[in-house]
């Protein structure tokens, strides 16, 4: 039997797939606070942006995406959002059925050749495209998700300035935001808002009184 690292289920655990899988859709999104660039540019981002993913969440080198595998996987990366998008457990169910029987090829156990511990894929073959692997192993760790905590698997960040997705694990209040950033951003916001009200509200009154 093959010696494989002790961290290896743990680097391709279900959760640690969905995560990568929110983080690939982000990157290929061009989502956050970057600044628009221009279409070759953003191009070039993003690629060099799923590649530092892929490598994060232990991807082998080499890691080479050519210019049309960033294309092929952005499409892929709309697909899933639907996913992210549902606002309850039926319809990310709906969601992922229809990837599963549109976009997934039947499901198959493989080694790698003998490389990797046995693991379920539902890509053509171990060689598939870039984007065929995204989008199929994102929908199998999402379905394991949504199986286990009966329950969206993830969601969109909910703040105006940012179309984040993320994943959602585990009991405890629902997530609204991608990040501390965000949710402090939008407490900020709305605490400012509504001392604008306030001292709107005050001022208007001030001088409604007769002398």
């Amino acid at each position: 039997m093959a010696a494989f690292p002790d961290d290896w289920s743990t680097r391709h655990s279900v959760l640690a797939n969905a995560r990568r899988a929110a983080a690939l859709i982000n990157a290929l999104s061009g989502t956050g606070d970057r600044e628009p660039q221009p279409k070759p540019a953003a191009e070039a981002v993003a690629g060099e942006a799923v590649a530092e993913v892929l490598r994060e969440y232990g991807e082998s080198e080499p890691v080479e995406l050519a210019p049309d595998d960033v294309v092929r996987m952005r499409a892929a990366a709309l697909l899933l959002r639907e996913v992210f998008a549902a606002e309850d457990v039926d319809a990310a169910a709906a969601a992922l059925n229809r990837l599963l029987a549109e976009q997934t090829g039947p499901l198959r156990l493989t080694s790698h050749g003998g490389g990797t511990p046995w693991h379920p894929h539902l890509d053509s073959h171990d060689d598939a495209p870039w984007d065929e692997w995204f989008l199929t192993s994102s929908c199998l760790a999402l379905t394991v998700l949504l199986w286990d905590h009966q329950r969206p698997p993830g969601g969109q960040c909910a703040s105006p300035a940012c179309r984040n997705v993320y994943i959602t694990s585990g009991p405890g209040p629902a997530r609204r935001y991608c990040s501390r950033r965000c949710a402090t951003r939008e407490r900020v916001a709305a605490h400012r808002r509504g001392q604008r009200a306030t001292d709107t509200k005050s001022g208007s009154g001030s001088g409604s009184g007769n002398s």
